[in-house]
């Protein structure tokens, strides 16, 4: 074939894109103490990326994507180690499915729209204060077509660590999304081993369960978790994963933590509703339950409002509530976590409440 041809028949675009996403945030607790400020992210961590795909013919394409979080109150890159933090991969997408190398967002990261009506990202998403394992390094997936309404995602993150053998550790990831109609159901999870020769060799496990119903004007959203991905909480810390949920290096963790042996069921409930083309309401409620019997869970949900000023402009505002048992010392957190939180005895055994108002402008 002619060279003027082949190239002819090679066609590529690169897309620049990203989201600014500014909230003003309060926090109370019980305690007596607050917390006020302007933060990043209530509803979606600002971020800078570009994405691009070239067309080889015969239903192939190259595809790659490279993402920066940054905070857009502050300017400051939201990890000062990585020039792409959030993803990194490269890839080829068939008539068979998607394959793709490098750092990239988890399945479970992937279907935060499918868990509650904040799309898993607000103070009062239980399952996001818990925490949610995001995105690994040296990640191989595949992602199938959708056939007769079902997609299948396969993950291995690698260890690349000298005398580990190919599987032995690392971070393995299946995800499962059907849907059909006006219903949606899917799982995500992941299991992942501590290092070679760890005190406790219990591989940290996250199982993600969503069912979703659209009635019309709005959707109702069920969601369960079960985790032992959680050190002792009551630290004045928040809880903190034991499994680092942004990477770590080896794609692995110490073993040293005791705490892997207890698990957590999450349950959370939330819908929303359309009042007019811009404007959408919602509630949700979520309860974290401690199956160890060590009364270290906490509940607690939200009421949320959105306004949309354009197709890539909205504001948004929520109420967020949390309650912790008396040993628990979770806090608002996740992805939007204020940089100035509280702490300690101001969390511990506490009940808290949150406001945040917010406009996320896309690009």
């Amino acid at each position: 074939m002619p060279c003027a041809q082949v190239l002819a028949q090679s066609q590529s675009n690169v897309t620049i894109y990203g989201d600014v996403d500014q909230y003003i945030g309060y926090i109370h607790s019980d305690s007596g103490k607050s917390v006020t400020g302007v933060n990043d992210g209530a509803f979606l961590r600002s971020r800078i990326g570009v994405r691009g795909q070239e067309d080889l013919g015969d239903g192939y394409q190259a595809v790659f994507t490279l993402e920066n979080g940054f905070g857009a109150n502050n300017g400051a890159m939201a990890d000062t180690t990585r020039l792409f933090d959030r993803q990194a991969w490269v890839g080829i997408a068939s008539p068979a499915g998607t394959f793709r190398v490098g750092r990239q967002n988890t399945a479970i990261f992937f279907i935060g729209d499918a868990i509650d009506y904040t799309t898993r990202t607000t103070f009062g998403s239980v399952i996001n204060t818990f925490g949610v394992p995001s995105r690994y390094d040296n990640d191989i997936s595949y992602k199938s077509p959708r056939l007769a309404g079902l997609q299948l995602e396969l993950h291995y993150a690698m260890t690349e660590t000298a005398g580990q053998h190919l599987g032995q550790r690392g971070v393995y990831q299946l995800g499962l999304d059907y849907r059909y109609g006006p219903f949606r159901a899917g799982y995500a999870g992941l299991v992942a081993k501590p290092v070679a020769g760890a005190v406790y060799d219990d591989a940290v496990q996250y199982h993600n369960v969503y069912l979703n119903y659209n009635y019309g004007p709005g959707t109702i959203y069920a969601a369960a978790v079960r985790t032992n991905n959680v050190t002792s909480n009551a630290n004045g810390n928040n809880a903190t994963a034991i499994l680092s949920n942004v990477s770590a290096t080896g794609n692995t963790f110490a073993g040293t933590d005791p705490n892997v042996k207890r698990f957590y069921n999450i349950y959370q409930l939330s819908a929303d509703y359309k009042i007019t083309p811009q404007l959408r309401v919602g509630a949700l409620y979520g309860v974290m339950v401690d199956t160890s019997g060590s009364n270290s869970g906490a509940k607690g949900g939200n009421l949320g409002t959105f306004y949309d000023l354009s197709k890539r402009t909205m504001l948004y505002g929520f109420a967020n509530y949390m309650k912790n048992d008396s040993n628990a010392g979770f806090r608002f957190g996740g992805s939007g976590a204020p940089s100035a939180n509280l702490a300690g005895a101001d969390i511990n055994g506490r009940t808290l409440v949150g406001l945040q108002a917010g406009i996320l402008h896309r690009f």
